[in-house]
């Protein structure tokens, strides 16, 4: 078995109110700015040796860890400068700068770089985009640089939905206080955070219902469990033209842990689907009625519909496996099947339900939302009474009751034909394995993701499967 596992991202709002927390419970706040700043200089030691080192400090508190972290890092024998775009502007940020003993330049066309850069000019804070010549001096100095660190986030991204306010810096290394912030996990900010690392500065554990997937946990199989203990996952084939994306989604079930997979096939695909087959069940199954027989067979759990499902007769198909009540992943064909019709859709569910789209697919079920990308996939989780698995580099998985969460952990590489058919597969053997349908999608977007990175350069969705069985004798 397969335990999903999360760690919190909190919105600025939410960072703010842990902060107030443990300033009311006894810390003051140039206490937290100092845990912070010392935790970010060693953050900063343990990534890279000694080098010369220029700190770029804004007139908030972003820019107090600033000056912490440029103390700290000379009391290690650092050589540091700090540059600042203005005086500090808070009280906190100001004990912090008093405790820095060198001096300070101006952040300006004539400033001259280094070899890290430590980006601590505005962190969640941030509304509105920097000035275009502090953008521009941010970006030579940065691009200029062997390495760029950012404090918090880099600065110009939007904290709660990964929006760039303005050009962004290319970090190597983010350092968050407490924990993650949506900036870190959506694009286009995350693609220009790097290694993020979370460190500790003794706030609360934060309350969220917005979390980034972490690496699930293996749980030994009991000795006595026999092939429909594992699930009994069934794939719905498409016609003889298109049969490949259903035996992709076959064989991510089967590799992912699926004691017992069957493929329902048209009469006119047996021939093309046996031929590539050998583990997997073939059934043959031609029209609605079928499909609902074989998936209200006691032994069968969990079904996959929509890979290549075609037109013909699709929308029978897929309304045929809803009605049977047990778990059902949507993907490719089914979006379009519905297409401007998710209140149908939705009336039609009549179980657990898990669906994948792909941005297109997205836009062609639920029309334009607005808000950010986990804003759009919570809407559509509720609009459409399922969890929603929205594809991408930043996968958000979201459920109807308002938990989201994010999955980074993935490779450029699934950018590839199929791969989605093999994620569909995979999400359906956690379903028959006994995983509620937003636990489901949040392991199986990790464990796809984690095959996609072992795949390296070439990979194809025939990879995937093979690769699954890698990840899982990796997980702890």
């Amino acid at each position: 078995m397969i335990e999903p596992m999360f760690q919190p991202i909190v919105t600025a709002a939410e960072m703010r109110a842990l902060e107030a927390a443990a300033i009311a419970g006894g810390t003051s706040a140039i206490e937290l700015m100092r845990r912070a700043g010392g935790a970010a200089a060693r953050a900063i030691a343990a990534y890279i040796s000694p080098i010369d080192t220029l700190v770029l400090c804004g007139p908030g508190n972003n820019g107090g860890d600033g000056y912490v972290i440029a103390t700290e890092l000379a009391a290690m024998g650092w050589a540091v400068r700090v540059a600042a775009i203005a005086a500090p502007g808070t009280d906190t940020a100001r004990q912090a700068a008093a405790g820095w003993a060198g001096a300070v330049e101006a952040l300006d066309d004539d400033t001259p770089g280094a070899a890290l850069i430590v980006d601590a000019l505005f962190g969640i804070g941030l509304t509105r985009a920097l000035s275009p010549t502090h953008a521009a001096n941010l970006n030579r100095l940065a691009g200029a640089a062997r390495s760029c660190v950012a404090i918090d986030l880099p600065s110009g991204a939007a904290t709660d939905d990964g929006a760039a306010l303005s050009p962004l810096p290319a970090c190597d290394l983010c350092i968050s206080f407490g924990a993650a912030k949506p900036a870190h996990v959506l694009n286009p900010a995350a693609a220009a955070v790097g290694r993020l690392v979370v460190a500790a500065i003794g706030l609360a554990p934060a309350a969220s219902t917005l979390h980034r997937i972490a690496p699930p946990r293996r749980r030994a199989e009991p000795a006595a469990a026999h092939k429909y203990q594992r699930g009994h996952v069934l794939v719905v084939g498409g016609p003889a033209q298109a049969t490949g994306a259903a035996r992709l989604a076959a064989l991510g079930a089967q590799r992912a842990g699926a004691g017992y997979v069957t493929l329902l096939s048209p009469t006119a695909a047996l021939a093309a689907n046996a031929a590539q087959l050998t583990g997997i069940v073939l059934v043959e199954a031609d029209t609605p009625a079928a499909i609902a027989r074989a998936f209200g067979e006691a032994r069968a759990h969990a079904l996959v519909i929509g890979p290549a499902l075609g037109r013909t007769h699709g929308r029978d198909k897929l309304l045929a496996a809803l009605s049977v009540g047990k778990p059902v992943v949507l993907d490719a064909d089914a979006f379009s099947l519905f297409e401007g019709d998710a209140a149908a859709l939705a009336r039609a569910i009549e179980g657990p339900v898990v669906l994948t789209p792909h941005e297109g697919e997205f836009a062609r079920l639920f029309g334009a939302l607005p808000g950010s990308k986990v804003d759009r996939a919570r809407a559509a989780a509720r609009r459409i009474g399922a969890v929603v698995l929205l594809k991408g580099a930043d996968t958000v998985v979201a459920a109807p009751d308002g938990r989201a969460a994010v999955n980074t952990h993935a490779s450029p590489g699934l950018a590839t034909a199929g791969s989605g058919d093999v994620l569909a597969g995979v999400i359906a053997a956690m379903l028959a394995r006994g995983l509620d349908p937003f636990e489901a999608a949040c392991v199986a977007a990790w464990l796809h993701g984690d095959a996609g990175r072992r795949g390296g350069p070439g990979l194809i969705a025939d990879d995937l499967p093979g690769l699954l069985g890698q990840t899982l004798a990796g997980l702890a």
